[in-house]
């Protein structure tokens, strides 16, 4: 293997490596964890080091890791330190928690996405912590009608289960597959009717994804219906065939386009980046000598394009390179370039045009 294949190696171990930690101490030396869910928990380790693979091989690309270094050191920037907090929880905000930046594109796109992003994240909320043992349920000595909720193995609150917060709460998974359902079928009817969007689509990354999270959701659904309705008929197939799903689900999850939920927090630090630099020194065309970026910005791309193998360095030329010169300097030298390398035709009294 190579260099950054070891080190993406480490990583994965790392990060699946600190779960299990997490889960062993957790559910108090894995005594509330539940044997019928080891499947997701192994799932979950197996997808914790795909997860730090991936992230450590895609941070140490050379445009992805100038933009994380010069990101962090925009942030903590000693003057501006209190504005990048302000400046991230908006972000976070528009960017995270509403997808302001779909909706920009399309209504229905931003709906559909905003309701499977809650959905999943309210689903993960309640599955990860009951998977690993970290919360757990117990009835009340001397109230079966009450249950008291611990957390890591701390006593936190008693509710009864017929309350209306016990309906909430139990059927979590429930409302969080309402909203998934909803997105999916939202999704799939823009791509269906689009036809510019169905012309882009691929089934690996744009419809695979909708139908395993529809078949999880589902599934999870018909098993509501068969204790609650059908008397258990036919409950352990459909356990069988939503823990399918769902591992499947958290197998693919550092593969696919699923990759993408903890790709975005990281582009945060793009706004930080920009902010940073137009707060710095602007460049200045070589050509027309008018600023055009910011000067941080063209440092950094000369340096990640020498890392990456283009050499646009122009050794005769007094801007040095090829990046120091504006997009509409860059035009006109071409145009002047293809001028030169037309003949003479004018001296010569033939005609220019229709060549």
């Amino acid at each position: 293997m190579t260099l950054p294949q070891w080190k993406a190696t480490s990583w994965g171990l790392a990060a699946a490596g600190l779960l299990g930690v997490g889960i062993f101490v957790g559910s108090n030396n894995l005594r509330h964890i539940d044997a019928a869910l080891v499947g997701y928990t192994f799932a979950c380790l197996f997808a914790a080091f795909g997860l730090g693979y991936r992230y450590s091989m895609w941070l140490q690309r050379p445009p992805t890791k100038m933009y994380w270094r010069r990101g962090w050191q925009s942030f903590f920037r000693p003057r501006h330190l209190w504005g990048s907090l302000v400046l991230f929880v908006r972000q976070f905000t528009e960017v995270i928690l509403l997808n302001r930046f779909i909706w920009r594109r399309n209504r229905s796109r931003g709906i559909a996405h905003l309701l499977i992003m809650w959905g999943c994240v309210i689903a993960a909320a309640i599955t990860f912590p009951l998977v690993y043992g970290w919360v757990f349920f117990e009835t009340v000595p001397g109230d079966l009608s009450r249950y008291r909720t611990f957390a890591f193995g701390i006593a936190l609150f008693d509710f009864r289960h017929e309350s209306f917060f016990g309906l909430l709460l139990f059927h979590g998974l429930v409302w969080s597959s309402f909203l998934v359902i909803a997105g999916v079928l939202l999704a799939l009817y823009r791509r269906f009717q689009d036809h510019g969007a169905a012309a882009l689509q691929s089934l690996q990354e744009d419809i695979l994804p909708l139908f395993m999270l529809f078949a999880v959701s589902v599934t999870g659904l018909l098993l509501t219906v068969s204790y609650t309705w059908m008397k258990g008929h036919g409950y352990d197939f459909l356990a069988l065939t939503h823990a399918v799903t769902v591992i499947a689900l958290l197998l693919w999850l550092p593969f696919g386009k699923f990759f993408h939920i903890f790709q975005r927090p990281a582009q945060l630090a793009i706004k930080f980046y920009r902010v940073a630099g137009k707060d710095g020194e602007q460049a200045a065309c070589a050509r027309c000598q008018q600023p055009f970026a910011t000067h941080m910005h063209i440092d950094d791309l000369i340096t990640v394009e020498g890392e990456l193998g283009y050499r646009y360095a122009m050794p005769g030329n007094p801007a040095g390179h090829y990046q120091r010169i504006c997009p509409a300097c860059r035009r006109k030298m071409f145009a002047l370039a293809h001028a030169c390398l037309q003949p003479a035709a004018h001296d010569e009294g033939v005609p220019t045009h229709g060549r």
